[in-house]
Order: C-alpha cells, then sequence, then structure tokens
C-alpha cells in the first residue's frame, strides 16, 4: 500500500547515478514540488527520461541548470537553451527519440513487453544501430523498452491507498511513467481520504504507487 512520507524521506530514495523518470509535459504536470527540492541536494549524474527539459526556471529545467544531470533521453529540448549550451559543451549527454516511440517505449516496459515496432525513423539517423524487421508489407525499428529506478510523477490528487487523479492535461506521461519503474514517488496536490475520488476517476490505481508527499500545485 502507498505511504505518506517527508519530503527529506522522498529524496533520500533518489542516489547519485540513477535513471529517473520525471512525469510531466513542459513542466505542466511534472513533480515541480520534489524537482525544488532536489536543487538543495548533492545528488548527481543522473539519466533522465522525460518528454522534455521545460524551461531554465520552470520544472525539470532546473535540475539542468543545476546540472544534476549527465544523461537525457526525450522528444524535446528546444524550450531550454542551457540544455543545448550543456550539449554542445559536451557536459550533458542527449538521447533524442520521437515523442510516440517514447511513449510506447515507457509504456513497453510497463506492460512486461519486449520492444515495440514502429515505422517511425526508418530510413533517417533514428534508425542507427536498431534492428529492422519486416512485416505486413512494411519496414519498421525495433525499439527498446525505457524503465527507470525510479519515477517521480505528479498527482492532482491522491487517496490514502495511493489512487491517483490527474487534472486535464496534466495527466500526461504520469500514468506511463508510474508502471516503468521499480520505485514510483507522487508529488500530490490534494491527500484526500479513499472514496473522496470517483473510481471511474482513477487513473493510476495505488498498486503502482510506492510513496507519496504533500506537494504544491503546478
Amino acid at each position: 500500500m502507498a505511504k505518506l512520507i517527508s519530503m527529506e524521506e522522498a529524496l533520500g530514495h533518489i542516489k547519485d547515478g540513477m535513471t529517473v523518470m520525471i512525469g510531466g509535459f513542459l513542466g505542466s504536470g511534472g513533480p515541480n514540488t520534489i524537482i525544488d527540492y532536489m536543487l538543495d541536494t548533492d545528488v548527481k549524474d543522473l539519466t533522465v527520461i522525460s518528454n522534455d527539459t521545460a524551461f531554465v526556471d520552470y520544472g525539470l529545467g532546473k535540475l539542468v541548470v543545476a546540472k544534476k544531470i549527465k544523461h537525457f533521453i526525450g522528444s524535446h529540448m528546444g524550450t531550454n537553451k542551457e540544455t543545448g549550451n550543456q550539449m554542445n559543451a559536451g557536459d550533458l549527454e542527449i538521447t533524442m527519440v520521437p515523442q510516440g516511440t517514447l511513449a510506447e517505449r515507457i509504456r513497453a516496459a510497463g506492460y512486461g513487453l519486449g520492444g515495440i515496432l514502429t515505422p517511425v525513423g526508418v530510413g533517417t539517423e533514428v534508425e542507427e544501430g536498431k534492428q529492422k524487421i519486416k512485416a505486413n508489407g512494411g519496414e519498421y525499428l525495433l525499439e527498446l523498452p525505457l524503465r527507470a529506478d525510479i519515477a517521480l510523477i505528479h498527482a492532482t490528487k491522491i487517496d490514502k491507498l495511493g489512487n491517483v487523479y490527474y487534472r486535464a492535461a496534466s495527466r500526461s506521461f504520469n500514468p506511463l511513467m508510474a508502471m516503468a519503474a521499480d520505485l514510483v514517488i507522487a508529488d500530490a496536490e490534494n491527500i484526500v481520504e479513499v472514496g473522496e475520488i470517483e473510481p471511474e476517476a482513477v487513473v493510476t490505481p495505488g498498486i503502482f504507487i510506492n510513496y507519496y508527499v504533500q506537494g504544491g500545485k503546478h
């Protein structure tokens, strides 16, 4: 069962060199309270899997500016000039993945699949080093699952069993990432009693959540 922990306890689970999934889209729906507290820790050399690096002063972008990330895997970085600066300086490794492929690789890890087949990237630089498979008259790239040591997600509401409701677009990559990491911590705007979230509004069941912290609105 999911457990409410302090921010200090949550930060204690994030270690140097870990692979960390961070939910959200351009910072919206991200675990931004946890990120803000991470800035005051010594954690470093993270491999971060996220859709984007947000902005220099918002969301995941703050971790880039603080140079806590050594490798970023995602689909977009153009809104954060510091990401490009560090990449060009050789301080930050970047692996770009088409957005749909990124989502499906994370989903594959959560669903226990060996990978996905996609035509996206065939005949481009994206196919370099990847296995190509012919099926149904087409040619596809085999894209392997993406899994993390820890996933940091946002929750608009979470009940005391860990069931999560996301408001509107704050859902983004959060449900997928909650299934694709060894440990999941939710940064919750609101912590409510069991039954206060309508069953049909639960997107991520509590079975996928290990811990949750009281966060803020993002």
